[in-house]
């Protein structure tokens, strides 16, 4: 971001609209490469945005501006393109659509106040689509659907339009039907409009449109003036008066703020077919930010506050909804305002809290907003003001990172935060030279800043610098701005964390005997050795009679059996359930130490472990999986040759099953890219520690 141009003939300024009733917040939603991005290109160019269209392939498209989505030909991130027609501007916010980016798509909602879904003609719906609709709908959000690329060779928006209605409903109807792939039908006006420029009424059709028309007018109508606030409509309309238009749009929008219905409009970006048709659904058909609900706040202590409302006059409440470094002008926020107006020249408090666990520790502190702008892309044209509800960027902000909350100094407050996904896929790194590795520390200090979704681990005992990502897209997007910044890194890898148990009880006898001019170091000490049930932890207990051992030496000897513990025995692993019982020792009255009685306790439990067997322990996670019912007996055998435990199965009801086991840690590394491939990516899961269970003896031999 940051750039004054794309090389797309963009235009250069903006409108800075002062009325929220003004503006619609469109994301748009829908599985990778069913055409949102070409979509967004069109509608710029249809409302003059653009005096030309880019295209994903050549890389040219406003929204696709990061490198990685160039590279990978899809959207990595969300982006924010505004238009203005009929006095409405609309705020365009691509989505991504693969599953590793979900993270981007549950902000990119978060900024909205609808979703336009957007499906292929010649695809159908599938898991990805579902799961994202689903996404929609635990947040309540408003939706819509585009049946697009018309002009594909396998294009049928009948059938499509089925698949839609079997995957969400019946409350799926279309508002035009599609004319090949030059015209649509109005089922509101009745009228035929044709890219050529001609307008036909119904009455100039033959009777096999007229009939078509008529049915799926007749369902429409009955769907959007059910959701009407006039409740003598429907009587009216069953009656057989004629409804005029304005109502039925003005029902509509209200059925679809409710997110009770989904209006369907075809649309073919290449063509240019459909294209006004959207245009006046999503300026008259869908909701403003005076109707969609508000988050929740607190003061930044937690304690109650009042609610906010979307008045330009009210108090200032915003959101960083996206976080990105640009490499001329630095740090950029995309904001969503959702009260107040937010100015140039002006301080702002920034509140962050509650995603500590990824690096994002609580802070609280005011900053100077120099400059409000208007995103289109990467482009940023500056604006007198951005109010409740519109969506703008703020440059240099520096303690700003994603999900903070901006708000006034004199009156400070904490927006409840959207859910984040988890992070499933570990990815170990490790940086070539000393230089990198502080490249490196810079570098992934920003990219933590700016995504939720991606978790810094540094493991202290496996000693790996474990980045959690939600998939090897996202790794690769992870990795690729990790050497774009200058550091040369490599992935190894990931080790998982062990521990060693005793499998038995044994006796162990320390002696560190020396002597080296002037005091000596002399200790002596004899040790018994039991296992406790897992989970017991450590126990230490003195036994010593007759002051064998002194007094003050019998701390050393423990604390010299913690570090051994801590070091390992066998395999380098904490050694943990276990009971150290000091019986017996010596001492000498000039060459005894508190550091010979450290090493003393240290040769102890070496010697007690040599006597018997040390296990090793593997970490066990609880894991529920989340899949359809057609996929479970495949997820079921997998999770077996993972050495899982199954532990129960329990149907949801709607096609999906989810699976509760237990399966060793070593074993999930890479779960998630398996499970996806198991699944065509309709299957997700979470994982918890549960406790460590010996590993197999088979196993273990082969890392000792």
């Amino acid at each position: 971001m940051g750039s004054k141009h794309s090389d797309n003939g963009q235009a250069e300024s903006t409108v800075a609209v002062d009325d929220p009733a003004r503006i619609r917040n469109v994301a748009l939603v829908g599985p990778s490469g069913s055409g949102k991005t070409t979509l967004a290109e069109a509608l710029l160019a249809a409302a003059g945005v653009l005096s030309r269209a880019g295209t994903v392939t050549d890389g040219t498209t406003v929204c696709d501006h990061d490198p990685a989505a160039r590279r990978q030909q899809r959207s990595v991130g969300l982006a924010v393109a505004p238009l203005m027609h009929d006095g409405v501007k609309v705020n365009l916010i691509d989505t991504p659509g693969y599953a590793d980016f979900v993270g981007e798509l549950r902000a990119g909602l978060r900024a909205a106040d609808a979703a336009l879904f957007v499906v292929c003609a010649a695809e159908g719906v599938d898991a990805a689509t579902a799961a994202l609709w689903r996404e929609c709908a635990q947040v309540g959000m408003p939706r819509a659907l585009v049946v697009a690329r018309l002009d594909h060779p396998r294009a049928d928006f009948a059938a499509e339009l089925a698949s839609c209605r079997d995957a969400f409903g019946s409350a799926v109807l279309p508002l035009y039907l599609p004319v090949g792939d030059s015209a649509l039908d109005s089922l509101i006006t009745q009228r035929r409009f044709d890219h050529s420029g001609g307008e036909v009424t119904i009455t100039d059709l033959d009777d096999d449109a007229r009939a078509a028309i008529a049915d799926a007018r007749a369902e429409l109508l009955e769907g959007i003036i059910a959701e009407s606030e006039d409740e003598s409509l429907m009587d009216r309309y069953l009656s057989g008066e004629e409804i005029d238009t304005d109502t039925v749009v003005a029902d509509l929008e209200t059925a679809v703020a409710r997110g009770c219905f989904h209006p369907v409009v075809p649309v073919c970006a290449l063509t240019g077919v459909g294209l006004a048709e959207l245009l006046e659904v999503l300026t008259r058909g869908f909701p403003s930010p005076l109707e969609h609900p508000l988050p929740l706040v607190t003061d930044p202590q937690g304690r109650p506050h009042a609610a906010i409302v979307p008045d330009p006059r009210g108090p200032l409440a915003a959101e960083v909804v996206r976080t990105a470094v640009d490499s001329y002008v630095g740090r950029v926020s995309l904001v969503r305002v959702f009260s107040g107006t937010l100015r140039p020249e002006r301080q702002v408090h920034v509140s962050g809290h509650g995603l500590a666990d990824r690096g994002h520790e609580d802070h609280d502190a005011d900053e100077r907003v120099a400059h409000v702008y208007s995103p289109l892309g990467a482009a940023l044209r500056e604006v007198p003001y951005c109010v409740a509800g519109d969506v703008c960027a703020l440059t240099k902000v520096g303690s700003a990172e994603t999900g903070d909350t901006l708000s006034a100094p004199e009156d400070p407050i904490l927006m409840t935060p959207w859910t984040m996904p988890e992070p499933l896929l570990p990815v170990a790194v490790v940086a070539r030279t000393r230089s990198d590795e502080d490249a490196m520390a810079r570098n992934l200090a920003r990219l933590v800043a700016g995504d939720p979704t991606l978790r810094m681990d540094r493991n202290p005992e496996t000693h790996q610098l474990v980045l959690w990502c939600m998939g090897e897209a996202h790794a690769d997007v992870v990795l690729a701005r990790l050497r774009a910044g200058g550091a040369e890194i490599d992935t190894e890898p990931v080790k998982v964390s062990m521990r060693e148990t005793f499998g038995g009880a044994a006796r162990g006898h320390g002696r560190h005997v020396k002597q080296s001019g002037g005091h000596g170091q002399y200790a002596v000490c004899d040790i018994e050795v039991e296992p406790l049930p897992t989970g017991s932890g450590f126990e230490f207990r003195d036994r010593v009679v007759g002051g064998a051992v002194p007094h003050q030496f019998i701390p050393s000897v423990e604390k010299g059996v913690r570090a051994q513990l801590a070091r390992g025995l066998s395999t380098g692993n904490p050694v943990v359930d276990v009971r150290v019982t000091l019986v017996d020792g010596k001492a000498h009255s000039v060459d005894s130490s508190d550091a010979a009685f450290q090493t003393a306790g240290s040769l102890a439990l070496k010697d007690a472990a040599a006597k018997t067997s040390v296990m090793l322990l593997e970490p066990i996670d609880a894991v529920r999986v989340r899949l359809p019912d057609e996929h479970l007996g495949t997820v079921l055998g997998d999770l077996s040759a993972r050495r899982g435990r199954v532990l129960g199965t329990e149907s949801e009801g709607t096609g999906f099953t989810v699976v509760a086991a237990e399966v060793p840690a070593t074993n999930l590394v890479r779960y998630l890219i398996d499970l996806r491939s198991l699944t065509s990516g309709s299957a997700t899961f979470t994982r918890a520690f549960a406790r460590f269970d010996p590993m197999p003896a088979s196993l273990a031999a082969q890392l000792t």
